[in-house]
């Protein structure tokens, strides 16, 4: 039996005054405006229609979302079928189909979108519910409804519009005040983000017939995003990473984008430290090859991320840009209509013309905070460029791996270290595994794909790394010929080494130097270098490795003050549960510590013809 609508007002606005001791930021009389209100206001088509026309890029973004409006509406609607916990796919295509078929809608006029959408949404209408208990699901359905419900409603039948209105506060608003389905309201990570963007879309759509309440979820929103928001500073950094930086932010922006477009504000929340910077974060995150720096749970493709122009409007730095004009350069439009948010894009473009995008100045960037990270490249213009991205941060940040002082590089055109990064959720969940505790003996360090056997990265007397440890960013610098950057490790390998630092950097522009420096314990201690990589290995020597793949070569050149030998580990799935990983190999040596001894290794990763350079201590980097 449903709760009283007016108790589930009052645990809201209770909930509300608990999270934060602040006025609301909606105030009862504050205007919501006539509907359609949520980014796209009556009377802008032909204004954006004229703006997308004056650019070829944006007419071919808009065409493409035209044509697949108009496949959409052969389709058949999304029936209610869950995978596992999940009903999320269905929740994620219902978003991308109204929000399409809405745009298409309303920048044409022709009635088959209209109808073929109001069909969609009383199908979703009449879901028995929508998967409250992964809320992720609840909050993207709510937010497909309340596109299509605020940008058509002038032209629904009253029944529809009942049946599609009520199903949004029933399914989606009401079970965000139950607390059995609402822990992300407190939240540091992608749910609050996602959650708190999906009600708002709701509220806002259902506010002249439920104005406590939207109001109440709102006021609720503005405080409770705040959390995430923190983690971007102080330099941008998103802690979850590449693939989580598109769920987490793309969906921050579309709540930041609707209210401030709504109500002529975004209450300050844009200003929270570092969360306009992450735009240069996320630039650098790709390599010349175009892949990501696919840390935590990220997949291995980079993408086109409209929440990036919006960021690039708000600064006035279209420069951020490069690498998204980069991928809409050579993707085909058809293939950017699989994400779910693009017609946003169409709106938050403002007068940006991407062919004017120049490349960033800057090769380096370095950003702290809870997942330290220094990205260096020798080039932005020359498609055979080195480059290298390195991390600290913890295993105990959401999503993360235990991949602390992990790299990957390109050179040549090619990566060379690469990371597996995710392995699909439900192929582990339906195994049983407990895939999303963060202490010690977790099952989730279990998956090879999670631990540090299995990253670019050391593992010590084949231990796991400290998941109450931080990798640090002590030092970094970009010095004519020597790009840098220096960590301390020492806390992911408390108990196992005294002392652990690494050191990355680009030397001359040419190649890589990867030197750790360690301190053993009072006892005997192995130490085991591992270097992931989708090239064919040949060892060549005791302290020497060559790497071919697509016709280029890479040397491994290890310089140590102890023995080691080159060798080479499979990554053939070591338990039932873990993934198949074709085509890669693991490289690297292991190396004996007496007890209470430094030593440094100084690994040269050297493309083509280029020699060893000459190596300094850690300390004397930078100097």
């Amino acid at each position: 039996m449903r709760r009283p609508f007016i108790a589930l007002t009052a645990a809201c606005l209770a909930f509300g005054s608990t999270l934060h001791a602040q006025p609301d930021s909606l105030s009862p009389t504050t205007s919501f405006g006539p509907h359609p209100r949520i980014l796209f206001f009556r009377g802008e088509e032909k204004p954006l229609e004229a703006s997308i026309r004056k650019d070829a890029d944006w007419t071919r973004v808009h065409e493409a979302i035209l044509r697949e409006a108009d496949r959409i509406v052969t389709l058949p609607p999304i029936q209610r079928i869950q995978i596992g916990r999940r009903l999320l796919d269905k929740s994620r295509e219902a978003l991308r189909r109204l929000f399409q078929l809405s745009y298409a809608y309303r920048m044409s006029g022709e009635a088959r979108y209209l109808e073929r959408a109001e069909r969609e949404m009383l199908t979703i209408a009449a879901f028995s519910d929508w998967n409250p208990s992964h809320f992720l699901d609840v909050a993207e359905m709510t937010m497909a409804m309340a596109i299509g419900y605020d940008w058509l409603q002038d032209r629904l039948p009253e029944a529809s519009s009942k049946a599609i209105r009520e199903a949004i506060v029933q399914k989606g608003l009401e079970p965000s005040l139950d607390n059995r389905y609402n822990s992300w309201l407190r939240a540091e990570h992608n749910w609050n983000q996602v959650c708190n963007a999906g009600m708002t879309y709701g509220a806002m759509a259902v506010e002249e017939e439920q104005p406590a309440l939207a109001r109440a979820i709102i006021n609720r929103a503005i405080q409770s995003i705040r959390i995430p928001m923190r983690d971007y500073g102080p330099d941008g950094i998103y802690p979850e990473g590449y693939g989580y930086w598109g769920y987490g932010t793309s969906f921050n922006v579309m709540f930041l984008s609707a209210v401030e477009k709504a109500f002529g504000t975004d209450f300050g929340l844009s200003k929270a430290p570092g969360f306009l910077r992450t735009a240069s974060f996320l630039e650098h995150m790709s390599g010349p090859t175009g892949r990501p720096f696919n840390y935590s749970d990220a997949g291995s493709g980079a993408g086109f991320h409209p929440a990036m122009v919006w960021i690039a409007n708000r600064i006035q730095d279209p420069s951020v840009l490069w690498q998204e004009k980069r991928f809409l350069a050579r993707t085909d439009p058809s293939r950017l209509v699989g994400d779910r948010l693009l017609p946003a894009l169409m709106f938050w473009k403002g007068n940006m013309r991407m062919d004017e995008v120049k490349p960033p100045k800057d090769n380096q960037w370095v950003g702290l905070g809870k997942n330290p990270i220094a990205l260096m490249r020798s080039s932005w213009t020359d498609s055979n460029a080195v480059y290298v991205a390195t991390k600290g941060g913890s295993p105990s940040i959401n999503h993360a791996h235990m991949d602390i002082g992990s790299f990957v590089m390109d050179a040549q055109g090619v990566r060379w270290a690469m990371d597996f990064g995710m392995q699909d959720y439900e192929s582990l969940e339906s195994k049983g595994v407990k895939l999303w505790g963060r202490t010690q003996d977790s099952e989730r360090w279990t998956v090879f794909r999670i631990n540090n056997f299995a990253h670019n990265t050391l593992a010590v007397d084949s231990q796991l790394q400290r998941v109450d440890g931080k990798g640090e960013i002590t030092a970094h610098g970009a010095s004519k010929g020597f790009q840098y950057a220096v960590m301390d490790l020492s806390s992911v390998y408390q108990g196992q080494l005294a002392y652990a630092s690494r050191g990355i950097a680009i030397v001359e522009g040419r190649q890589v130097l990867v030197r750790d420096e360690w301190t053993s314990s009072d006892r005997e201690t192995q130490v085991r270098w591992n270097l992931l990589t989708p090239a064919e290995v040949r060892i060549t020597g005791p302290n020497e490795a060559l790497l071919t793949q697509q016709g280029k070569t890479l040397r491994i050149v290890v310089e140590s003050d102890m023995p080691i030998r080159m060798r080479t580990w499979s990554t053939d799935p070591p338990r039932s549960f873990d993934a198949p990983n074709p085509g890669t190999t693991l490289t690297g040596f292991v190396a004996t510590l007496p007890p209470n001894t430094k030593a440094n290794v100084s690994v040269h990763l050297l493309p083509a013809d280029a020699q060893p350079g000459k190596t300094r201590p850690l300390d004397r980097w930078g100097k």
